[in-house]
């Protein structure tokens, strides 16, 4: 994120540096130099991009490594119940012992689900923050662009002002020498 927001500092400078088109708010650029950030620009988005995906996709392995975890010790168990069923009291014991191992495996599976959605929410929410900074500091330098725009509109209007009087005056002198 700081690469960008390095970028868009860069182009804010052109902005505030480029030299303005007399008598007009547009202001000339040097367009290689902006197409050249826009560039770099695209190439550094993607990259955040990717990183949200791969946090995508080792949310999605834990998940599945965890219903597989899952499943192993579930299918242990019900083999271990099998072995046991053939005598009374081993098999009351192993029918306990099996409700327990696979009891042990749901709160396992549960706990391994609901630890891989909050890194993964985690994970979201930094990216989030780090997308909702950007568009702030993107819409700061976008109102200080507009503002410095306003300004530059005020001078021109008030030098075109100044310059209607004088040329008035001009006119009315001409006027009177001619009379």
């Amino acid at each position: 994120m700081e690469n960008i927001e390095k970028i868009l500092e860069q182009i804010e400078e052109i902005l505030d540096n480029s030299a303005t088109v007399p008598f007009s708010s547009k202001i000339m650029l040097e367009k290689n130099e902006i197409y050249d950030l826009l560039i770099d620009l695209r190439l550094k988005l993607p990259n955040e991009i990717k990183q949200s995906q791969w946090v995508m996709e080792e949310r999605n392995k834990i998940l599945v490594e965890a219903q597989k975890d899952a499943d192993l010790t579930r299918n242990e168990a019900e083999s271990e119940k099998e072995k046991l069923v053939n005598e009374h009291e081993i098999t009351r014991k192993a029918y306990e012992q099996s409700e327990q191992i696979i009891e042990n495996a749901k709160k396992v599976s549960r706990e391994m689900r609901l630890g891989a959605k909050e890194y993964v929410d985690e994970m979201l929410m930094n990216l989030e923050e780090q997308i909702n900074k950007s568009m702030q500091t993107i819409n700061q330098q976008y109102q200080h662009i507009e503002k410095n725009m306003v300004d530059q509109l005020k001078v021109i209007h008030s030098n075109r002002r100044e310059l209607n009087v004088h040329t008035k005056k001009i006119s009315k002198t001409d006027e009177k020498q001619k009379k």
